[in-house]
């Protein structure tokens, strides 16, 4: 199984209020509704499967017209399963199952291999056939009315202008709703910050409307509800492409392994994380969705199409506010927000560190570093108030974030000069991650002895963490690429061959490291012996 786990957009200048309501609306009505959702399933499912055993075996009987509509649905997505209940007069059709809109057809047909169900008793008296088949449509009909699904659920036959709304905050399972909401986080506060709340807010809810329209496109006629966000968050998905093509993100493949791993670690499954940037791995999914809606079409459990019809629509609309320049205006909208409430506490907060007022400054400005993750300014002058007060442990590790903040920024000098500060304040170690970030701005800025030197250091001071693998890598590349020393490439590659941390997807890397600074050796070692000569 794969699963998306971060990206490398994890931060935001604001809280996601709006993704967070939206993830909460759905937990609440999905709490509201599942259990009902369920009895209603199975209530509506046994009337359904009495009327079609009638209606295959008895086809002179009328049937009162929602219930000869529900049956000449079934007919046309089971068309097999239909003739082969006609000819041996026994029919078997499942519970109605909310989360999956076309479950019925798959169930029918592996009910039909069971060879489950029992033939229905062939009776001379079609008066009382015809009363019974009133009494089960007229339930059917008493169902429906009062059934949630049927209410806001959205059914392509007949859809109702609120369920374009409502369908997609109902939910058929726990798997299901946990899927759609971890999806709608990981897409959708990274849009929310970048176009601003209202602009987000419309997006979102006209998406779930769309995907919904595209699914009745492809699905016209059809009786089955559906439910779901995921049409929705597909439109997320399409939307993060467009804005974001070239953000990583790193994915997990789960499987099984072995009951001996079981026993021996309590875990049989094994993952491995691999990152991939957004503009080969979403169009990728959204290929495989296309294959599977035409493939299955109407015989899926899964409203494929629905998830094709609301990628394109977010990518389409992303383009569009790109273009017409509502994002640039939402942006300095936020910018300004954010500049009103910020800069009086910034500035109260220098004329406190001026007037050597440094525990004052430093409660405000850790109070306004909470919501404002990101500011340079706050964690700058956080840095002047810990000094102030002789607290080397706290200004070491404001310097810490400020590296962090420079490097998701891009900003390569500030990195550096940050990491110089932070090692003329004592610092030693940073985080692996952090750390990477600063050897890359040495390689940008092409201090590549340095930065040889930082990779190196980063790799011994975090063996155990896979960063070191490509701390190793990176060093044995520029030994071999600008330093023109194939030997000591030669010692990195061979480092990273024998680490102990999992580099399964680093292998093909290091064997062609390997193999290019062997094969460099002789020239660079002929090369020395001219020069000294």
């Amino acid at each position: 199984m794969l699963i998306p786990i971060r990206h490398e957009g994890m931060h935001a200048r604001r809280w996601p209020v709006i993704t967070f309501t939206l993830i909460g609306l759905n937990v609440v009505c999905f709490l509201l509704t599942f259990t009902a959702l369920q009895n209603e399933s199975v209530q509506l499912g046994e009337v359904k499967e009495r009327i079609l055993r009638m209606a295959a075996s008895h086809p002179e009987l009328t049937l009162q017209p929602q219930a000869q509509q529900f049956v000449d649905d079934f007919k046309k997505r089971a068309p097999a399963v239909w003739e082969r209940w006609q000819q041996s007069g026994r029919v078997q059709t499942p519970n109605h199952n909310v989360e999956n809109p076309n479950q019925d057809v798959e169930n029918a047909n592996q009910d039909t291999q069971e060879e489950s169900a029992a033939p229905v008793q062939l009776q001379d008296d079609s008066t009382e056939l015809q009363q019974q088949m009133d009494a089960l449509t007229a339930q059917y009909d008493q169902l429906k009315s009062s059934s949630l699904t049927e209410q806001y659920a959205f059914v392509p036959a007949h859809p109702k202008p609120i369920s374009y709304l409502t369908a997609n905050f109902l939910h058929g399972g726990w798997m299901h709703l946990i899927g759609n909401m971890w999806f709608l986080w990981l897409a959708g506060f990274v849009l929310e910050d970048v176009w601003g709340r209202p602009l987000y807010t419309a997006f979102y809810l006209i998406a779930g409307a769309a995907a919904l329209q595209f699914y009745s496109w492809t699905n016209a006629g059809s009786l089955v509800p559906t439910l779901g966000a995921s049409g929705a968050v597909a439109a997320l998905m399409g939307a993060f492409l467009v804005r974001y093509p070239k953000m990583k993100i790193e994915m997990g493949w789960i499987w099984y392994i072995s009951i001996i791993r079981l026993l021996r670690t309590g875990n049989p499954f094994r993952i491995l994380k691999f990152k991939a940037s957004a503009y080969w791995l979403l169009p990728l999914w959204l290929g495989m969705e296309v294959f599977y809606g035409a493939l299955f079409g109407r015989s899926s459990s899964v409203a494929h199409w629905a998830h094709v019809g609301g990628f394109a629509f977010g990518a389409l609309a992303a383009l569009s506010v790109r273009y017409s320049g509502l994002e640039e205006k939402a942006n300095k909208n936020i910018e300004s927000e954010l500049t009103l409430t910020s800069d009086a506490e910034i500035q109260q907060a220098s004329d406190l560190i001026d007037q050597h007022q440094f525990e004052p400054a430093i409660s405000m400005l850790s109070s306004y570093v909470q919501t404002h993750p990101k500011s340079v300014d706050a964690h700058m002058l956080l840095v002047h108030a810990y000094r102030g007060t002789n607290d080397q442990a706290a200004c070491i590790s404001t310097l810490e974030k400020l590296c962090a903040i420079h490097a998701a920024a891009g900003e390569h000098e500030l990195v550096w000069k940050t990491y110089e500060d932070f090692m003329a304040a004592g610092g030693k170690d940073l985080p692996a991650s952090v750390w990477l970030d600063v050897c890359r701005a040495a390689e940008k800025m092409q201090f590549f002895d340095r930065a040889v030197s930082e990779y190196e250091t980063l790799a011994l001071a975090h063996a155990s963490e896979r960063q070191a693998i490509s701390a190793l890598l990176s060093a044995g590349r520029i030994c071999m690429k600008q330093l023109n020393q194939p030997q000591r490439a030669l010692q990195f590659f061979e480092a990273a061959e024998k680490s102990p941390v999992p580099h399964l997807d680093w292998e093909q890397s290091i064997a062609a490291g390997i193999k290019e600074a062997k094969a460099a050796m002789p020239k660079a070692a002929a090369a020395s012996a001219s020069g000294l000569k």
